[in-house]
């Protein structure tokens, strides 16, 4: 269910600010929703699988927090992440 190293260097390439960018807000909401999307399709298999729902629960929290801290800070790039990533702005 972890991201392989490629996958990761793949999404830093397309939404960091620089070269090998990991710490920005719009690396860590890509990250954070490839993570969720994998657990959401592990969850669709293995229905009570307790301990990855709630691993899921707190990655969705963390990324709320991180959207709500980013969109605070830059209105139109959050916009901008949120329509490439096709995660609704429920913020």
């Amino acid at each position: 269910m972890a991201l392989n190293s490629a996958k990761i260097q793949e999404l830093v390439t397309t939404y960091g600010r620089k070269e090998n960018d990991t710490g920005s807000s719009e690396v860590q909401i890509a990250l954070l929703t490839e993570r969720i999307r994998d657990l959401t399709e592990h969850l669709k298999i293995f229905k009570k699988d307790h301990a990855s729902r709630l691993g899921l629960l707190k990655l969705v929290g963390q990324r709320r927090r991180l959207m709500k801290y980013f969109k605070r800070k830059d209105k139109n790039s959050y916009l901008k992440l949120v329509e490439d990533l096709g995660i609704r702005d429920n913020i």
